[in-house]
């Protein structure tokens, strides 16, 4: 065979290779768009409002369980047109992670999955009538519905949260605090006489997994990223700050884990202060409870989390703490279609008889999502064996720098180098897009030999 034959066959199997590639990274939905059925025909009509882990989860699980069947319909409401992954949204701030992959489309994932889609916000619930009263007076027919809200901010009353205190709560979050960090090394390199303290310092509270990746990656942006590009700004002159309110950072892990994380955070020269109520914070200044203050201008708020205001105007029994009552199968009190899950639901956890709750997290949200999918379908069919939840904590992982991080897994423990690893392979495949792995793996690549270039475009999130 002459080297062009040669050639020849090995540009076809690099065309089949590609197709083949192509077609596995972009899954065909189950309906054509000839084919879909309008939501409204369906017999039995599965609402879900919400597009986050529990949302998305009850969503698709009802999707593969009627595969089958053409008698249920699925629609999603939800007030993003994206799903937030949210353990890679602290990475954004250091450039680690693109925005983009990060707020995976969830049309295309619920369409793919044979659900429909439409993004609008709930403003009320008729009970009686089955409809969902959404923006503009929109109706939307349902005789299952699952509230999957979420939860928002909770500033718990202190002072100048609200307006001194830049958010951590999703991909525009993360892209506001990553352009204040480049804002201040730009007025810094301005300034010729005396830098006032209060720009270069950085203060985040709350000690919790996303506070202590926030402080870390701050530290990444700033010592990795700008520093080459600053030359004239000490690098070591920028404070991180993190407070804490209770007696240690990541108070839901291990002793030995806490105490690496701690160190790790130490070592990069960033303050932990634990037990450090703050009781006001101004434009330039956090004020603690102990009467000391910190000078900053930079402050970012991850302490503290409440169900969404939005459930007060749905009609349904609700804790303002603790939010909407259900019952162990997730179903809400006093009504036989309505069920509730993640932040915005009082789940109690059956493993513990002292009334203590679920906590809101992405993996207890994900593992309602599988159950009330299940209760669902049984009502649909007619049957009374509901399942009750248990949560079932899998673990946690916190990463710490591209090279570090604390994990506890079914029990095991482990740090360092192997845990970041491990963090980044658990996480890449949960995402529900194959193009945000695919690229994220490939930013992950490239990032372990150049340094990420690292902007801020002016006018893309206000601050």
């Amino acid at each position: 065979m002459n080297g062009l034959a040669k050639g020849g066959l090995a540009l076809g199997g690099m065309v089949v290779g590609m197709m083949a590639l192509k077609r596995a990274l972009n899954p065909r939905p189950r309906y054509a768009p000839w084919e879909k059925p309008p939501y409204g025909e369906f017999d039995h009509k599965v609402l879900v409002v919400g597009g986050g882990f529990g949302g998305y989860t009850t969503a698709t699980d009802v999707c593969k369980f009627v595969q089958d069947r053409d008698d249920v319909g699925v629609l999603v409401i939800a007030r993003d047109n994206f799903f937030t992954f949210w353990p890679m949204v602290p990475g954004i701030v250091s450039s680690d992670i693109d925005a983009r992959n990060v707020a995976q489309p969830l049309r295309r994932a619920l369409i793919t999955a044979g659900a429909s889609f439409r993004r609008a916000e709930i403003r009320s619930v008729d009970y009686e009538r089955k409809v969902i009263v959404a923006d503009g007076g929109l109706e939307f027919p349902f005789d299952q519905l699952i509230i999957s809200l979420g939860g928002q901010p909770n500033f718990f009353g202190i002072p100048g949260v609200e307006q001194h205190s830049l958010l951590m709560r999703g991909v525009e979050d993360a892209e506001r605090i990553r352009n204040r960090v480049i804002e201040r090394f730009e007025e810094v390199s301005l300034i010729r006489g005396d830098v006032p303290e209060s720009k270069l310092t950085f203060v985040v509270i709350g000690g919790g997994a996303t506070g202590v990746e926030t402080a870390s990656e701050i530290h990444s942006l700033v010592h990795e990223s700008l520093a080459p590009d600053y030359p004239n700004i000490d690098p070591h002159r920028v404070r991180i700050f993190l407070l804490e309110g209770l007696p240690n950072i990541l108070p839901e892990l291990d002793p030995a884990l806490r105490k690496a994380a701690r160190t790790r955070l130490v070592n990069e020269r960033i303050d932990v202060k634990t037990g450090a109520m703050a009781t006001e914070i101004t434009e330039n200044c956090v004020k603690l409870k102990s009467g000391e203050t910190i000078a900053s201008e930079n402050v970012i708020w991850t302490a503290g989390n409440r169900p969404n205001q939005t459930i007060t105007d749905l009609g349904l029994p609700y804790d303002e703490r603790t939010g909407i009552n259900v019952d162990l199968t997730l179903r809400v009190e006093g009504h036989e279609n309505v069920w509730a899950i993640g932040d915005c639901a009082t789940v109690m956890d059956k493993r513990h008889a002292d009334g203590k709750l679920v906590p809101p997290t992405a993996q207890a949200a994900i593992q309602q999502g599988h159950v009330v999918a299940r209760n669902v379908m049984k009502t649909i069919d007619g049957r009374d064996d509901l399942e009750e939840f248990e949560y079932k904590p899998l673990g946690q992982l916190v990463e710490l720098g591209s090279d570090f991080a604390v994990n506890e897994v079914m029990g095991v423990r482990f740090t360092g180098l192997a845990a970041a690893l491990f963090w980044r392979m658990a996480y890449l495949v949960r995402l529900n897009s194959p193009q945000s792995r695919a690229r994220i793996a490939a930013d992950w690549v490239l990032g372990a030999v150049l340094r990420p270039a690292v902007t801020q475009v002016r006018g893309t999130s206000k601050e």
